[in-house]
């Protein structure tokens, strides 16, 4: 018998003002719930235009667990379709990302595609004649995803065909994503040194919450972050800081850090930490950065935009950005304990090519499968994965410095390691969850 499914009192009860139940991250039901809700009911983010930069290009990839191909189609308009055939249901785009030419073709019956998802042609169709074929699901070709959004060339879409909007939803935390490309001389970024994925064996909301946790850094981080800030200081005086360092240190920072740093938080689940101070505030000078930055924003402007040093973004449900370093990361659910992590980096466009540098160091050291701090986080993720199947406790507690008067969807800036956002988070996760989580 069902637990959660047609039960909307059930799903909304995993969710309290200061807690949640554990089957919100082990339950398959409540997965299966919000593949079909969440990441269909809210606009996730699916590539960035500089990865099919010419006609024809395209680049697979999934929302939530739909296998999903955007593509560049010859209007030089962006596309995104449901990566399926009409005919017998194989996948069309078996690569990656590539270029399809004028149109996709099905390895299993050479049905054929515009980019647009249009049926172009089909082997033997007199086959087809006098069967009712054109009033059937098939002659519309592959789904095209109706709702799609191209902003500043990310690319987000909404699954479901009614919905909130795009500005509704993203609202004033669109502002990080200016701030990145307009981090740019030239406001215009690229994808660069391609995507580094691994897995981590937790739900995907122990990874969004992670984001904006501020109490775990000095603690899980001590082994590695820790170490690195120590043996730094036993270098002779005078040695230059290496980048590495100065990537690492920030980590090992004590909890008044980043109480002071401040945390934003917006409607629909998304927020920020780094409001007044971050982790990414004093990396050093880059030669003829500011002289390319003042030469075409003047020095107010650059002022503002290099001024603006945000930590962690996060953009429910999986998305988050670090403006300052060029750095993304998207958290794709497999399953309620498997989750992969997508690290993507981006080009500045216009600036000197040791900011690339850094932010690929930076990936590599904190976000990578090769990454030491990223280690620590994984260790805690599986530990409590693991563990959250123990029937010693039933619920996971959000409730560091929560005020009785806090309300949903509100934009605010408040203590640094309040756990605000992350209970934001899931306030939108039962409004996304729609009917699943709706009075009846």
């Amino acid at each position: 018998m069902s637990k959660y499914r047609n039960n909307p009192a059930a799903v909304r009860a995993l969710v309290r003002e200061t807690e949640v139940h554990k089957d919100a991250y082990i339950d398959q039901e409540v997965f299966d719930l919000e593949m079909e809700q969440v990441f269909t009911n809210s606009w996730v983010y699916v590539g960035h235009a500089s990865q099919i930069p010419n006609k024809g290009d395209y680049y697979t990839t999934t929302v939530g667990d739909q296998p999903v191909v955007m593509v560049r189609h010859s209007d030089d308009s962006i596309k995104v379709l449901h990566n399926r055939c009409p005919h017998k249901g194989v996948k069309v785009a078996g690569e990656g990302c590539g270029n399809t030419g004028k149109f996709f073709r099905c390895p299993y019956h050479a049905w054929t595609f515009k980019t647009d998802g249009s049926l172009l042609s089909i082997p033997l169709k007199n086959g087809y004649a006098d069967t009712g074929f054109e009033s059937c699901e098939a002659s519309h070709g592959m789904a095209a995803v109706k709702n799609v959004h191209v902003y500043r060339d990310f690319v987000f879409c909404r699954l479901a065909n009614e919905g909130i909007s795009f500005e509704e939803f993203f609202g004033d935390s669109l502002s990080t994503i200016d701030n990145m490309v307009d981090r740019s001389p030239v406001g215009k970024l690229e994808v660069a040194g391609g995507v580094l994925r691994y897995i981590n064996n937790c739900n995907w909301k122990m990874l969004v919450d992670n984001q904006t946790d501020t109490c775990h850094p000095m603690v899980a981080h001590e082994s590695s972050a820790g170490t690195a800030v120590d043996v730094w200081k036993r270098a002779p005086e005078g040695t230059p800081k290496p980048m590495a360092v100065e990537l690492f240190a920030p980590f090992a920072s004590p909890y008044e850090f980043f109480e002071k740093m401040g945390i934003r938080v917006w409607p629909n689940g998304h927020g920020h930490t780094g409001v007044s101070d971050s982790i990414h505030a004093d990396y050093s000078a880059i030669p003829d950065y500011w002289e390319a930055m003042v030469a075409n924003y003047g020095e107010d402007r650059a002022k503002q935009i290099l001024g603006e040093c945000r930590h962690n973004t996060v953009y429910f449900p999986n998305m988050t950005m670090k403006g300052p370093i060029q750095a993304m990361r998207v958290f794709k659910p497999l399953g309620p304990g498997k989750t992969l992590v997508e690290s993507w980096t981006f080009r500045l466009v216009g600036a000197p090519d040791i900011l690339l540098e850094r932010t690929l160091m930076y990936t590599r050291l904190i976000n990578a499968p090769t990454s030491v701090v990223a280690h620590d986080d994984t260790e805690m993720y599986e530990r409590a994965q693991e563990v959250l199947h123990s029937r010693g406790r039933e619920w996971v507690n959000l409730q560091r410095l929560y005020d009785g008067s806090e309300q949903p969807d509100v934009s605010t800036v408040t203590n640094g390691t309040n756990e605000w956002q992350m209970r934001n988070q899931m306030r939108a996760w039962v409004k996304f969850m729609g009917p699943a989580a709706k009075a009846e």
